[in-house]
Formats: C-alpha cells, sequence, structure tokens
C-alpha cells in the first residue's frame, strides 16, 4: 500500500516492459507512478491536471541525434524546478555529457540497480537548500585507480593509504572506517587491484542504500519460492565474488539476525541462501566500510562485537576533505584530468582563484562532492579553464560562512603552512629532523603521483639516494 503522501514519477519510455519493472521498483519504495509512450504524451500529461502531481521524470528514451535532446529542454522550459533522471547506455558519459547540457537532472545507468534508481529518486526530490552544482549525481567517473594514483599528501591520509598498501598483498579482511564521499570505495578498488585477486572484478553492496529486508538476499542469496516475491533462484553477493573481493559498505546498516548469519559465515566459510537445506563454501575477501566509528555501535549494542573484530582485523580511517584541505588543488587537477579524459569532453584546467574558493569550503560530501561539483562545472564551462564563475553556489556560501565569523581552521592552514607538514610537536618543541624529512618525503611522493624519478628530481637528490631514504626512514614507496 502506497502512503498518502506518495510522490509521483512520470517515466516516458517506450519500452513497455521496461516500464514495467522501473514502476515496480519505485512502487516498492512508496513512488506512485505515470507512463508516456512519447515526449508528446508526456508533455501533454505533466500540462493536464494529473501532470501538477508529478515529482520527477525519469527519461528511458535518450539516444544520440534522436530528438530527446530537444524534448529535455522543452520538459525544462515546462517546469523549470522539476528533476529530470536520464538513463543511459554503452557509452552513458558522453550521452550523459549531452543530456546534462541540455537540462538532466542526473544520470543512470543500465542495467538500472534497484537500490541505485531509488536513491537517486530520493536525491533529486529532497528538500535542499544546494540544487545547482552541489547537487549529488548518481553515475559517476570510473573511480579505479591504482595506489600510486590515489592523490593526497595529508600525513593522516597516507598514513592510512601506507597500511591499506600493505593489506593489499594478504587475504584479510579490512575496515576502512570514514565520513560518506571520503573515498572509501576508491580505497577498496586500490586493495583489490593490488591484490593477488585482480584478475577478478570487485563486488560491491552498498547496505544503506539497499532495503533492510533484502539485504540478506543480496548477501547470501535465495532459493525461488523461499518467501514472498521470490520468484526466481538469486546468487548473492558472496556467492558472486567467490575466489574475489567483496566490498560492503555502510556495513552498521546491516540488520542484527544478518550481522550474526555474516559472522557465522566469517568463520565457516559456508554460505546459506534463503530457504536453502545446506550451503556451500566460498573463498572471498571481505572489505568493509562504515561512515562513523562502528566501535561506539558496538558499545551502544548496535552492531555485534564478534563481526566487529572479524571484519576488524586490519583498520583504517581515511580523513574527511575539510581536514586537508591543502590537497584540494592537486585533487581538483587530477580529477579534472580524469573527466576531461571521458567522451564529449575537453581539456580543463582550474585557475587560483577558482581553487581559493574551493579550499575555503567545508566539503561536507567529501571527494565525491568535490567530482561532483567539478564534473558539473566542466559540462557548462566553454573555456579552456574553470574559474571562480563557475562556482557560484560555493563562492556565495564561503562569503557567508566568513561573514558570521565561521572561519574554517583547515582553510588557514592550508595557505599558511602548506600541505601536510608540522615542524612542532604539540607540546611546542621541534619535531625530529628525521620525521620532517619522511613527512616531506611523503607529501612529494603524494604531490607527483608516484613518479620517483620525479620526486626525486624535485628534492634534488638521485633515485638511489630517495630509495635509500625510503628504506632508513621505513617509507613505504605506495606512501
Amino acid at each position: 500500500m502506497l502512503p498518502d503522501e506518495a510522490k509521483t514519477l512520470l517515466l516516458i519510455d517506450d519500452e513497455p516492459a521496461q516500464g514495467r519493472l522501473i514502476a515496480a521498483i519505485a512502487t516498492r519504495a512508496g513512488w506512485k507512478s505515470l507512463r508516456a509512450e512519447s515526449g508528446n504524451d508526456a508533455l501533454l500529461l505533466l500540462g493536464s491536471q494529473d501532470g501538477e502531481a508529478v515529482d520527477a521524470v525519469l527519461i528511458d528514451l535518450w539516444a544520440p541525434n534522436s530528438g530527446t535532446a530537444e524534448l529535455l529542454q522543452k520538459l525544462t522550459q515546462l517546469r523549470p524546478e522539476l528533476p529530470i533522471l536520464v538513463i543511459t547506455a554503452q557509452s552513458k558519459v558522453s550521452i550523459a555529457v549531452e543530456a546534462m547540457r541540455a537540462g538532466a537532472t542526473d544520470f543512470l545507468a543500465k542495467p538500472i540497480a534497484p537500490e541505485r534508481l531509488v536513491a537517486a529518486l530520493d536525491a533529486a526530490t529532497q528538500v535542499h537548500p544546494h540544487r545547482g552544482e552541489l547537487r549529488p549525481l548518481s553515475e559517476k567517473v570510473s573511480q579505479t585507480l591504482p595506489f600510486d594514483e590515489v592523490v593526497g599528501s595529508a600525513p593522516e591520509f597516507r598514513a592510512a593509504l601506507a597500511i591499506a598498501a600493505k593489506a593489499a598483498r594478504s587475504r584479510v579482511p579490512v575496515l576502512i572506517d570514514g565520513e560518506r564521499g571520503v573515498g572509501k570505495e576508491v580505497f577498496a578498488r586500490a586493495i583489490h587491484a593490488a591484490s593477488p585477486r585482480a584478475k577478478r572484478p570487485l563486488y560491491t553492496l552498498n547496505c544503506a542504500a539497499t532495503p533492510s529486508n533484502l539485504i540478506e538476499s543480496e548477501l547470501f542469496g535465495h532459493e525461488k519460492g523461499s518467501f514472498a516475491g521470490a520468484f526466481e533462484k538469486h546468487r548473492g553477493k558472496l556467492a558472486e565474488a567467490d575466489g574475489a573481493t567483496l566490498f560492503i559498505d555502510e556495513i552498521a546498516a546491516i540488520p542484527a539476525d544478518v550481522q550474526a548469519k555474516l559472522a557465522g559465515t566469517i568463520e565457516s566459510g559456508l554460505v546459506r541462501p534463503i530457504g536453502a537445506s545446506r550451503g556451500f563454501e566460498v573463498d572471498v575477501r571481505l572489505i568493509t566500510g562504515a561512515n562513523s566509528d562502528l566501535l561506539e555501535q558496538v558499545t551502544a549494542g548496535n552492531f555485534r562485537e564478534d563481526l566487529y573484530y572479524k571484519l576488524n582485523i586490519v583498520g583504517l580511517t581515511i580523513p574527511p576533505l575539510r581536514k586537508r584541505a591543502g590537497d584540494i588543488p592537486p585533487l581538483a587537477r587530477h580529477l579534472l584530468t580524469r573527466i576531461s579524459s571521458q567522451p564529449g569532453m575537453h581539456a580543463l584546467g582550474i585557475t587560483d582563484d577558482a581553487l581559493t574558493v574551493l579550499m575555503r569550503y567545508d566539503w561536507p560530501g567529501n571527494v565525491r562532492q568535490l567530482q561532483d561539483t567539478l564534473f558539473r562545472a566542466a559540462i557548462d564551462c566553454q573555456g579552456a579553464a574553470l574559474t571562480s564563475v563557475d562556482f557560484p553556489e560555493i563562492a556565495d556560501l564561503v562569503r557567508l560562512s566568513e561573514a558570521r565569523g565561521a572561519e574554517h581552521p583547515s582553510t588557514v592552514h592550508a595557505f599558511a603552512d602548506g600541505p601536510g607538514v608540522a615542524l612542532y610537536e604539540p607540546d611546542g618543541n621541534l619535531r625530529p629532523l628525521s620525521d620532517i624529512e619522511a613527512d616531506v618525503i611523503r607529501l612529494a611522493i603524494g604531490h607527483y603521483r608516484g613518479r620517483m624519478t620525479e620526486v626525486a628530481r624535485r628534492l634534488g637528490i638521485g633515485r638511489s639516494t630517495l630509495y635509500r631514504k625510503l628504506a632508513e626512514l621505513g617509507i613505504d614507496n605506495a606512501a
């Protein structure tokens, strides 16, 4: 049964089977659905009394040179504030770029994962003060990076990266802690890519984006007829990831009974799907992500202690972007390079005045939000470089914050002392020269993305001297 305040989705789709699937997903998430087989039908419906109730539009007619861009422009003229999501296929980034330039709010890729669709609809219709360049995106530029391309020179970040690089060589579980958007999946993919299992794909499950009553099925699978709606046998993520790596994000969202079942699977190596009479053995390397201190959840009785210690064989914490503002310039340039390489995009630089604005912003959504913001700005930019003019919403928020006297401490550090090298101990005494030297080398490795010849040249030493110092100071060259 739908709630009285159910939102309404208008689906523009000429494929009945696909339309029924999307409508079913939306209905389970509490949405009402209307359907139009053509753009003209959609425009007529939106202009009617029924159309006034539409909260979002989903277009599954998108194809290059199909006239859909013109339809999108007409929809935005008719209802400027109405979120419009576009489903893309094949070369999705180039099509997404074209769609967003025509006025689309967001884009999703086929095949559509139910949790991604629901999350995108919720994000598009959420009452939120940021409706422009800071609006989140459902699909993003690929985030698979080797360790030497993960950008960041702040000591806490490099320490986390060093732990991850060492953990990659083993098969033990890794627990990655950090706020939403800091890059937990980037770290998970880097760990997997540097592991002996790299030839297999990394499998992922976001528990917060999956309905709680479906998490057990998504993890363990189910037999046909094992519960209402189980019309077919389903193979869970643990079975799919046999011999590979499974990244479970938002692990704290797993219900208590499923926590117990997962702890048993880690202990025995056996997976038993819902409704199955017996289990089967799997070899899965687990990486998990948590948005808050999971130990606090254990203390509060919200997360099983035994499962916590099984998952936290190796633990690391990724600091939020606001605590490493000095990393924003190289990170922004790196992200722009990756964005510019996508089909339909062109090479873009970024000016110092734009970087100044970005460094003064708080980034509650962390690196993910920075990437989304740069992507949106790059789509609309007609010049050779992004400037502060391309980030009007962020500039307004920064001015408002500074007018209120809420100066951000990490911003002061980023401009005054340069990123990542502290000269003094907390007690006011100078740090040992070897510690300062180690931090400078780590900073250089991060800044030049692991290109050791360039690192040695910029530090004014030979490569052999650099590698000798790495050994003497105990620095992993991935750190």
